[in-house]
């Protein structure tokens, strides 16, 4: 069976994102796809050309993906990661992704490809708000969080100065609180100002 005739079957002659039926086409999920139907997806023209220039997305056409999001399809789970990731700002897309779980190999590969940038993707930590987070910011813990290995909380409110990010990890940021230095979530911390 052809990767076209392997993805009309799977997707039922749908869009993998939005499920318009016109003008489907094979899309190779970078940056790592091998042209097998495991590693790409159907595409229709709109979701295809806002995915491929990102200055013409339409916010509200991606609201599709408060359906595709929960494909048990990893290629389509990537894709949407990556569209609901780069509409964050809008409110609505951080929802969504909050609640969307991946598994750790497709959150890595959903991760590697982030905004299909040609080379190397670029690791971006952001805070509970959608900020971006620089090594030396200070940040405040938003909720209690209970430090394992060293019998504390991290009470809600705490700054932490002088943070460091981890570098292959743009979900975790480090910084001392209570004199040791632990790992942090960033989805639990919002940037001072």
């Amino acid at each position: 069976m052809s990767t076209e005739q392997a993805l009309l079957e799977r997707s039922g002659s749908k869009c993998e994102l939005c499920s318009a039926t016109d003008n489907l086409q094979i899309y190779a999920v970078p940056p790592t796809s091998d042209g097998s139907a495991d590693q790409s997806v159907l595409l229709c023209d709109t979701c295809r050309e806002q995915i491929e220039e990102p200055a013409k997305s339409d916010p509200n056409h991606w609201r599709c993906l408060n359906d595709s999001m929960w494909s048990q399809v990893p290629a389509v789970q990537v894709m949407a990661w990556r569209m609901l990731k780069r509409l964050s700002s809008e409110g609505w897309p951080q929802d969504l992704l909050d609640m969307l779980y991946l598994d750790e190999q497709t959150q890595a590969w959903a991760e590697a490809g982030d905004e299909g940038g040609e080379g190397e993707a670029s690791v971006v930590h952001l805070d509970c708000n959608g900020a971006q987070l620089e090594a030396g910011d200070t940040v405040t813990l938003t909720k209690d969080l209970n430090v394992k290995g060293a019998n504390f909380t991290a009470k809600r409110g705490t700054a932490v100065r002088g943070i460091s990010l981890v570098a292959d990890n743009p979900g975790q940021i480090e910084g001392r609180v209570n004199g040791q230095q632990i790992v942090i979530l960033t989805q639990f911390v919002k940037k001072s100002g």
